[in-house]
Formats: C-alpha cells, structure tokens, sequence
C-alpha cells in the first residue's frame, strides 16, 4: 500500500536514520572548522587545537607548547587537526588566511608535516626538521621535540597580534576574559618585545658596521688593481674589446661604492662583492688581451683572499678539523699548496681577534656570498664556523639570503604580508603532491606517508 512502511524495509529505513543522525552529531573538522577559523585563532595563538582533535594533545600541553614558542619570539604556528581533516592545498591556504610569515605545523590524526616561508626557515631545513620526528607517534612529543628543534634554528619574530591567551580551542569566555588580561598588560609586553626587536636590529647595524670595514678595504685594493694596469683608452694597441674591458671594470669600481655608500643591511653588502668580483674579471680579460694571452675562463676568485682576483684552478684543502674539499685557487696559491707551504689567507676581525673570514662570525657571509654565489658557498664552507652558521635556517632572516643552498628570500617571519608569498613554499604536504617538497611524492627523500 502506497505510504506504508512494509516490515522487511523499516530495519534500513531504521539503520538509515541512525546513520544520519550520527553523522549530524560527529564533530565533522570540514563542516565546523574552516580554515578562516584556524587562521583566525592562530593570529591571537600560537597553537591551535581542534575540539575534534582534542584527544591528542592535552590542553596542559598544548599550553606549555604555547608558552615555549611565544618566549622563543619565534612565528611557529602549530595546529592539531582530526584525521579526517581535508590536506588538499591545506598549508597554501592556511598561510593565506592567516597572512602571516612563519612556519606552519600541523598534526593530523597519527600524521605530521610542516611548510615554511624560505625568509624563516629554507625548504630543505623544513623536510629535515619533519624527517627528523616522523616516527614519534606520541602528538605531545612530536610536536614539543619539532618545535625545540625548529625555535633553535629559524629566523624571524613573532607576529605583534599574539597575546598571552591559551588558542587551543579554549571559549568564547576564556579569550574574552584573556582579553583583559592582556589590555592589563599589553604596555608591558610590548615593551618587552620591541626591547628585543631594538636589540636584534642594534646586531644587525653593528655587523654591517664590520661589514664596512672589509667592504672598503677591498674597494680600496681594486681601486689599488686599477691605477697598477695603467690602461689608457688611446694607448697604441688598444682595440675596442680592451676600451669595452676597461669601461667594465671603471664602472664596477664606482657601482662598488654607490651601493656600498647606500647599505643599511648586512645584505646589502653582497651586491657590492659580486660587483667587485665582475669587475676583477673584465681586469683579467683586459690584461690578457694586452698581453695577447688566451682569454681566461669565467671562474670564482681565490678561495682564500678574493682580493687575489679569478682563480684558475682548483686545489685540496682541508680546514681545521674539517674534511678535505676543492677550493678554487689563484695561481700563487695553487703553487704555494704544491709545494707544501700555507696560502695567503684573507684575515677580518672577529671576537677573538684577526681570523680567517670562514672562522671570523656570522657577519661575513653576506660578504663571502658575493664573491661565491650560485650554490658554490655552501660546498666550500661546509665544517667551518661560518658554513655551520649559514647553514642553520635562522640565518637568512638575520643576514639575509641567496647563499645557493644557505637561504631562500621574502618578508621576515611574523609580518604581515597576506597573500604575498611564494606558493611552491608551501605546495603539497601529506602526500597531496604540489611543488613544496612533498614528503610522499618523493622529493628529495623519498619516503614519507
């Protein structure tokens, strides 16, 4: 009869119903937590926690991860999310709503993954630091350990909207009640912060006062190369490869102090080498044209003093308690390590009085990434102090970036850049694919989930 329940149907019609009640009632992350409402809660909060997500981090120990990363005054934004939780495109538009540079970490179900603004911490440190607590299963130690290892070695501050509040899915009431709190205190913590702020900026004047020092000394000796050639336009032989030779080098050794007359960064101090460096090769090129040499190849100057102009070849060397590696050489060199002896090293001043440039401090790597740039620095300065500071993340966001494998470029963590940032920094994650490195499509480690 039509409109009737027969019997043998009302046991689906039953189970039906119940599925459909069960389904309104589960905490569903996709229907009650958008990404808008992560973001929002993750710029007044280092950490945010799903309701639905609850059961994996204690509200104790999302509080003590809160407290570690907002005294690190690091832009670490951690966020624990159900295993249900949609990954397609999640980190891209988590850092779009949020707006923020920084690094972003999520926790989702038994899974993690994180993405980064290269300016904070370089896609290669990123795969590392997840890599490295991949088989922790534990949410509480996985995310402490991550978030030890990552305040230790990125760069940046953290964004001015966080307060003292707990954001992990703590109440309306709860934040509101934070909220006095923090008018309370605001002027203090304030303080406290642009105290810090003014102190990292006072280091970063004071390396590129150092900077300065070297920087003009080499102008100088190029300066010094310069009236050594005794080059004139009209001399008798003088063609116009060696006039275009010569005009390169004059207009090198004026770009040389323009910029460095204008630098207010220590990264503004590597435009200055690398020009130094164009222009010692167009002296090199001039020299063997008045000489009706071969012209010299296009090779990185002299490993151990720059000032010694184009190498031309390359030599074993090995530092300190380091491993052997090649070094480009200039020719004096290459015969002085032939022969056993030591080369000419280019000595600066550090803490601890006159040292090579690669044991003198972090100061000098924007110095040295003019002169060794396109991926070579890294290579040459592995094992030495000045290679295992620039190889720790942090590095590009206190001394700049473009050290080949050294760092990466953007806005500093915790401003406010809203959709301006490189999206192959945060492509893929839990095996979705896209171009950030994705840790299940292979990448550079294979692996993953």
């Amino acid at each position: 009869m039509k409109g009737v329940v027969r019997p043998r149907s009302l046991p689906v019609l039953l189970a039906a119903l119940a599925l459909a009640f069960l389904t309104v009632l589960a905490p569903r992350a996709a229907a009650e937590t958008s990404v808008s409402r992560i973001a929002d809660a993750l710029r007044e909060s280092p950490v945010y926690v799903d309701p639905a997500a609850s059961a994996q981090l204690s509200q104790a120990d999302a509080h003590a991860l809160q407290r570690r990363i907002e005294g690190a005054d690091k832009p670490l934004f951690v966020a624990v999310l159900p295993a249900g939780y949609p990954t397609a495109d999640l980190f891209t538009d988590l850092r779009t709503a949020t707006g923020v540079t920084g690094l972003y970490a999520i926790r989702l179900g038994d899974r993690f993954d994180a993405r980064a603004d290269s300016s904070v911490l370089p896609r290669t440190a990123v795969r590392n630091l997840v890599r490295s607590v991949q088989g922790e299963r534990d949410a509480g130690a996985q995310l402490a350990d991550f978030t030890d290892r990552a305040l230790a070695n990125m760069g940046g501050s953290a964004p001015s909207s966080w307060g003292s509040s707990d954001g992990a899915g703590v109440s309306t009431a709860a934040l509101v009640t934070a909220g006095v709190v923090l008018v309370a205190g605001g002027a203090g913590a304030y303080a406290v912060v642009r105290r810090g702020r003014r102190r990292h900026a006072e280091e970063r004047r004071a390396a590129l006062e150092r900077l300065r020092v070297v920087v003009d000394e080499d102008i100088t000796a190029y300066g010094e190369e310069l009236d050594r050639l005794d080059f004139h336009p009209a001399e008798p032989g003088a063609d116009d490869a060696m006039r275009a030779d010569y005009e390169r080098a004059l207009d090198a050794y004026e770009q040389a102090k323009t910029t460095m007359a204008a630098a207010t960064r220590p990264e503004d101090v590597r435009p200055v080498t690398r020009t130094l460096e164009d222009g010692r090769f167009s002296l090199a090129l001039l020299a063997a044209r008045r000489e009706r040499r071969p012209l010299p190849e296009r090779r990185p100057p002299c490993f151990f003093d720059p000032r010694h102009g184009p190498s031309v070849t390359d030599a074993a060397w090995t530092p300190p308690g380091g491993s052997p590696r090649e070094v480009p050489v200039c020719a004096a060199d290459a015969t002085r390590l032939a022969d056993g002896r030591d080369p000419v090293i280019r000595e600066v001043d550090s803490d601890y009085g006159r040292r090579p440039y690669w044991e003198a401090g972090p100061a000098y790597g924007p110095w040295a990434g003019g002169y060794f740039g396109g991926g070579l620095l890294p290579g040459l300065l592995v094992g030495t102090m000045l290679g295992g500071l620039m190889s720790a993340p942090s590095y590009a966001a206190d001394y700049g970036t473009g050290y080949g494998d050294f760092g990466g470029g953007g806005y500093d963590g915790g401003d406010v850049s809203g959709g301006d940032f490189d999206p192959g920094d945060f492509g893929g994650g839990f095996g979705d694919g896209g171009g950030g490195g994705d840790f299940g499509g292979g990448g550079d480690f294979g692996g993953g989930f």
